[in-house]
């Protein structure tokens, strides 16, 4: 393992006032996204949809540092017959590809999963380096409810996180290592923290036990925020403060950068939660986003499915984006959003 190679991928993506873009929608979720646009989910769609994103020169040069593939994405070519992870490179970005399978049902645990994946994982990191990736993603998901999560299940999650995360460095790749408390129930926020609290402490003590270096990995949680249908909701400072205070307790000052998750906020919202953080003052990591449908949503929507509307899709892209980069350097504030 090289590990001054993976730190310098590292840092390259959380690069000051660039952040992350989530394009790993597996074949299912970008279907859905397409219906609420009434486009059909064909292979050539889903070609011209990412491709409209990765080139959008404004947006990619200047506002974002990396993009995290899906296994067909990784694979295709643009239009021009230009390969797409080509086309990400020379705008500065660093390609990676998501890696795990899913998550699926943990025995003896109702409503509870692990996320699988790892058999031949190894030999799929190889190949996915000879095509292009510099980084890998791998999501854990730990729903909350009054009985969950279990010991089993944080366990469980952290150790595949683990693996995973070592055979990534192994293979010569940067881990982004994703243990996602889901903000989908009726939780309050300080139930969300205590979930938070317990997946990142149990995910660093696997990543220790597994030789994993924290040099050269990428930590991409979620924010401490209630559930949608908690009966409270908390202000966008609340989520700041509580979040950064959990944060603090887990992740060691060795990890180069954390690159949170949208998780299901509004665009403007993750836009904002992310500003207070960076704005509160230094801290021992440097905090960016990772951000999927909160960076797509406004392009799929002015894209439309419509070769004519491409600039349009690029220029909402481009939008999201810069005020994304603007909240990572914590000079992010809603009337640029407005005056935009």
């Amino acid at each position: 393992m090289n590990i001054e190679k993976l730190n310098g991928i590292a840092n390259r993506m959380v690069a000051p006032g660039k952040g992350i873009l989530a394009a790993d929608e597996s074949t299912g979720s970008i279907t859905k996204r397409f219906e609420s646009i009434k486009l059909e989910s064909t292979e050539t769609n889903r070609r011209d949809y990412r491709e409209m994103l990765f080139r959008s020169a404004d947006a990619m040069k200047s506002y974002i540092s990396g993009v995290i593939l899906f296994d067909e994405t990784l694979r295709q070519k643009a239009e021009d017959g230009t390969a797409l992870v080509d086309v990400i490179k020379a705008s500065g970005a660093v390609p990676g590809i998501k890696l795990d399978k899913g998550p699926k049902p943990l025995p003896f645990c109702p409503g509870e999963t692990v996320t699988e994946g790892l058999d031949g994982l190894a030999e799929r990191v190889a190949e996915y380096v000879k095509l292009g990736a510099e980084f890998a993603k791998w999501r854990a998901v730990i729903d909350v409810n009054e009985k969950i999560p279990s010991y089993n299940a944080i366990n469980a999650n952290a150790h595949a996180l683990a693996r995973y995360a070592a055979i990534c460095q192994a293979g010569g790749i940067v881990p982004m290592v994703e243990p996602e408390v889901l903000m989908d129930g009726a939780h309050d926020i300080d139930r969300c923290a205590e979930a938070t609290e317990w997946a990142l402490k149990e995910t660093f003590q696997q990543l220790y036990y597994a030789g994993v270096q924290l040099e050269g990995i990428i930590l991409k949680p979620n924010m401490v925020i209630a559930g949608k249908k908690s009966a409270r909701q908390a202000g966008r400072e609340e989520v700041a403060e509580k979040t950064l205070k959990v944060l603090k307790r887990c992740v060691p000052a060795a990890v180069p950068g954390i690159a949170f998750l949208s998780g299901g906020q509004s665009g403007e919202d993750a836009t904002a939660h992310l500003h207070l953080m960076n704005a509160a003052g230094p801290l021992p990591w440097k905090l960016t986003f990772s951000y999927g449908r909160a960076l797509q949503a406004d392009a799929l929507k002015a894209w439309g499915g419509k070769r004519e509307n491409v600039a349009a899709g690029q220029r909402a892209f481009a939008h999201r984006a810069k005020m994304n980069a603007l909240a990572a350097s914590g000079r992010w504030s809603s009337e640029q959003e407005k005056a935009a």
